[in-house]
């Protein structure tokens, strides 16, 4: 089976050299133009690229080439951790580096500050001489901060402007500032030493500044690789290579190399490598990750093992169904990436605001700077005006506000079992009003079983073996149950031909003699069969009981009844209970008869009960909610509820291990708990809040720090220290979900 790097029609890309979300979207915009490319999603917290598009036209060496065009660095997406590890290493030597020089000039602070000069005494005049400052601030401003001018060089060329732009522009307007002081008066300014008489310099302001911006930087990635290492729960499952039984040999083999038959041999302690099939030997294995069980399930020959669990006893020989991209692992692992790198509505406002946030400020520095002159004062207040009002911009707080906040949600979503596929669901989620139930497979266990049998002419033997061999062409629950119990019962089938499945009603066939039918009442109306009176007695006595009714047809008249009955799931009536007390509306869209719905909806809680709906009449119900004003989600098995899951503003697939349930609607419960619907709500309001609070942050400070720089209240070393702080009040606040949300668990756990 061969392998592949990319999903189907998309590139993925790790990306580094990124400053602020600004680059990110510089990214965006630039690859955006490129032919055969449809969509481009660039995310500055995970420092990784998305490229989709026609994939014979897609040139990924162009698509690098460009990337290095605009900056910063491109390869084919290894590991995003691996990544981040590389830029803290560089940006940790640059910070030392930064720090080392700049040291030395924070003492020719103290000439600004009149209460620090009793301090000059105490310090060597040789430190305030202009020469070793402008050497110092030099080595700074152009080696240490020289990825500054390379970033904010491509920034303009693309008619785009991030924060790097205004640290450019700011410290070097500061250190030329200076170095025209020092020259002012010729080689004698360079030489001589500091005394309170002479013109001041700022080139501790330009050194300052540059290390502080580089010291926030720093901090924020440590903050994002911490978060990655955290909450990345697959990484630490893939496994790169298994032991192989092919041909009569036994061999290593990398995983990417296995194909469909390969013999597999795990044991004791090791992560299962491959999705398969055991054919010998014995185990207890850990599927905590897939199924949310804490406890070991026991597995021998004929079971389903899945790549990513953990043998804790035993030894298998496991054949082979699927390795590395194609495993349920790795599936579940690109659905959470794939919310990682979508953005929210208030995350795509923010970047439009970013985008004209510097040239804004730019433009507000200079009017500071012109009505500071025209108002008559000196032409060191204007330039140190100006300068502050840029320095003390920070676009950064407001494109973090969302991205790490977003990440961390997802990421604790995903321990719960919530495959989150879109980030803007996690902000819908917020705004949620009523939550619409399908009932088997969802409220239940989905696992119908057969609890009464009547048969009318012919014996129950002949009936089941009608009933059971129309059912081989049905997936859904009921045939599954009639199948099993047919089976149980060592039940012959017939040679049923032209057999049809119609969803939603039931199967229709023939044995070459006889037209016969299973199914619903529906199916009987759709047919023109009539209810014999013999039969009705029978029908009005079970239903009240709950069962499902299944009718049984040869030609026109009914030749029996199969009744079936589903358990509730045990955290059904705990979430119900919960959504209730979150004042959110519950209710029960069911293809099921009216008695059935009545007693599942009398034992769960839940009032709103619509029974005997099809496929397209779910979709309706949803449409007409949705018209009143109300935001709904849906809830159901990922397969007849696929349309409502489509278009509800939430679509909630319950996961049963298949492809079709892990791409229906908008999130999939990978565990199956229902418990985890209310905890994701919870989850969703706790992350809006803390997005807002960021943003708020951001914009205050800003609307706040603005006019105060511009009246000359801040130096510009001031400044360039509160826009550090700034972005790292937003990246602590934004890590401030990690106990909240713990706290949300706790009470979850509290509750079982």
């Amino acid at each position: 089976m061969q392998q592949h790097e990319e999903i189907e029609d998309e590139l993925v890309l790790s990306v580094s050299g990124m400053s602020c979300s600004a680059c990110a979207t510089r990214i965006e915009r630039s690859l955006s133009k490129l032919e055969h490319i449809e969509h481009v999603a660039v995310s500055y917290p995970l420092r990784t690229a998305w490229i989709k598009g026609d994939p014979s036209k897609l040139d990924m060496a162009n698509i690098i080439a460009k990337i290095i065009a605009l900056g910063f660095k491109a390869k084919p997406y290894t590991s995003s951790i691996d990544e981040m590890k590389q830029e803290k290493r560089l940006l940790q030597r640059r910070l030392l580096i930064a720090i080392v020089l700049t040291l030395p000039l924070l003492c020719s602070m103290a000439e600004h500050i009149p209460l620090l000069h009793p301090l000059l005494s105490l310090l060597p005049k040789w430190i305030f001489a202009p020469w070793l400052q402008l050497l110092l601030a030099t080595c700074v401003q152009f080696i240490v901060g020289i990825p500054f001018y390379i970033s904010a060089y491509h920034a303009i060329r693309e008619k785009l402007a991030n924060m790097d732009v205004l640290v450019v522009i700011g410290t070097t307007a500061a250190y030329l500032y200076s170095h025209y002081e020092v020259f002012a008066n010729g080689l004698e300014g360079l030489l001589r030493y500091a005394s309170f008489d002479q013109p001041q310099l700022y080139f501790e302001t330009s050194a300052v500044v540059i290390t502080v911006v580089l010291l926030g930087k720093y901090i924020e990635l440590t903050a994002s690789l911490r978060l990655q290492e955290q909450h990345e729960p697959f990484a630490q499952l893939q496994v790169q290579e298994v032991i192989v039984e092919r041909d009569g040999h036994i061999f290593p083999l990398r995983v990417a190399y296995v194909v469909p038959g390969d013999i597999i041999h795990q044991s004791n302690g090791q992560v299962i490598g491959i999705d398969g099939i055991i054919v010998d030997g014995e185990a207890y294995i850990d599927e905590a990750l897939l199924t949310g069980e804490q406890q070991f399930i026991y597995k021998t020959r004929g079971d389903q093992v899945w790549a990513g669990t953990v043998i804790s006893q035993g030894e298998l020989r496991i054949q082979a169904t699927s390795a590395g991209n194609d495993t349920l692992l790795q599936r579940i692992r690109e659905l959470v990436k794939q919310g990682q790198r979508s953005k929210t509505n208030i995350q795509r406002q923010v970047d439009a605001v970013v985008r004209w946030f510097v040239p804004l400020i730019i433009l507000l520095a200079l009017a500071t700077g012109a009505i500071w002159l025209l108002a008559g004062a000196q032409q060191s207040t204007a330039v140190l005006s100006t300068l502050a009002v840029m320095l003390v911009a920070c676009p950064c707080a407001l494109g973090l506000a969302a991205p790490i906040s977003l990440s961390i949600a997802s990421s604790r979503m995903v321990k719960h079992g919530v495959i989150v596929k879109d980030a803007s669901v996690i902000e819908r989620l917020h705004h949620v009003d009523e939550i619409i139930f399908d009932k088997t497979g969802t409220l239940t266990e989905g696992k119908l079983s057969v609890s009464f049998v009547h048969s009318f002419y012919r014996s129950k033997h002949r009936l089941l073996s009608i009933a059971a061999s129309l059912e081989q062409v049905a997936e859904h629950p009921i045939a599954q149950a009639i199948r099993s119990y047919a089976e149980a019962n060592e039940i012959e089938l017939l040679a049923i031909h032209d057999a049809k499945h119609q969803l939603g009603y039931g199967v229709i066939g023939t044995d070459g003699k006889h037209r016969y039918l299973i199914g619903n009442e529906r199916l009987l109306v759709r047919e023109g069969k009539v209810l014999q009176p013999y039969v009705t007695p029978i029908v009005n006595a079970r239903l009240p009981l709950g069962e499902t009714l299944t009718y049984v047809y040869e030609d026109d008249r009914c030749i029996g009844l199969i009744g079936l009955s589903d358990q509730i799931k045990s955290t059904t009536i705990p979430a119900i209970a919960e959504l209730k007390r979150m004042h959110v509306a519950v209710s029960m869209a069911t293809g099921d008869q009216e008695g059935t719905a009545y007693r599942i909806g009398k034992d769960t809680g839940i009032e709103q009960l619509h029974a005997n709906l099809l496929p397209d009449q779910k979709l309706e119900l949803v449409k007409q909610k949705q018209e009143s004003k109300r935001v709904v989600a849906m809830v159901g098995d990922g397969w007849n509820d696929a349309p409502a899951l489509a278009g509800a503003h939430i679509g909630i697939a319950m996961s049963n291990g298949t492809e079709a349930a892990l791409h229906a609607g908008h999130m999939t419960l990978l565990h199956s708990q229902l418990t985890s619907i209310p905890l994701s709500i919870q989850m969703s309001r706790t992350t809006v809040k803390n997005i807002k609070q960021n943003l708020m942050f951001a914009l205050i400070y800003n609307c706040f720090m603005l006019p105060v720089a511009a009246l000359g209240y801040l130096k510009p070393w001031m400044a360039g220290v509160a826009m550090s702080l700034s972005s790292l009040c937003v990246v602590f606040n934004a890590l401030l979900l990690h106990p909240r949300l713990n706290k949300l668990e706790g009470s979850k756990d509290d509750n079982k």
